[in-house]
């Protein structure tokens, strides 16, 4: 646990300092919430269809950014091989990366969801709450995946478009999922109203996870 939490207290530092990752990720989804917000903000039964799937974009597209720069760092100081050079296994940097990833795409997604309920008048408690898990459960799937890709795309000339093309197949059954609880939520009925969809979003979470860390090792070593 202490060499995951160097890594998680590495990433946080430098975001604190650059404010590089959260800012550009932030104004993204803010700049995507308010062209929803105009384009349907005056057809209510557009809205009300299309608010969990306006949601998730917003989120999905401001990840990809933060992900896309996920070793960014690392790999334009070479600090990556000191990483990999020390006495680690493989799996626990992943960890690390992913957590400090997840962090921050959380709370980016927290904040877009402050914003959609500002910007389209849903009740606050009543909305933000159930939304909470909603968007941690979406988080560690969705960075989970990114981590992975990520770092297979370190090295690549294009890798802020390789990595959205990589990952969107596979976290399809998370956004999803993610948009079916959230419509629930939306239209004031609870998560378990969709329990399939919860069901299928933690088997993902669980899943993938424990095989990105498995296969982080190899590409990691390749790239």
């Amino acid at each position: 646990m202490n060499k995951i939490w160097a890594i998680v207290k590495k990433d946080i530092i430098t975001e604190l300092r650059t404010k590089e990752l959260f800012t550009s990720m932030l104004l993204f989804a803010l700049l995507i919430i308010v062209v929803f917000n105009f384009a349907f903000g005056f057809s209510v039964e557009i809205l009300n269809l299309a608010s969990p799937a306006m949601l998730w974009i917003a989120f999905t597209f401001a990840g990809i950014l933060g992900l896309s720069r996920s070793f960014a760092l690392e790999k334009e100081g070479n600090a990556i091989i000191g990483m990999l050079l020390t006495p680690t296994d493989r799996s626990l940097i992943y960890a690390g990366k992913m957590i400090s990833n997840t962090i921050f795409v959380f709370i980016v997604g927290i904040l877009t969801v402050l914003m959609f309920i500002l910007f389209f008048n849903y009740e606050f408690l009543s909305t933000l709450i159930p939304l909470i898990p909603i968007v941690f459960l979406g988080s560690i799937g969705f960075v989970a995946v990114g981590t992975l890709f990520s770092a297979m795309a370190i090295n690549t000339r294009l890798r802020e478009v390789l990595l959205p093309i990589l990952m969107f197949p596979i976290i399809i059954p998370v956004i999803v999922s993610a948009v079916k609880l959230s419509g629930q939520v939306l239209d004031g009925n609870s998560v378990f109203a969709a329990s399939s969809s919860l069901k299928l979003l933690v088997s993902f979470d669980i899943i993938f996870v424990t095989a990105c860390a498995v296969t982080f090792e190899y590409v990691i070593d390749e790239s």
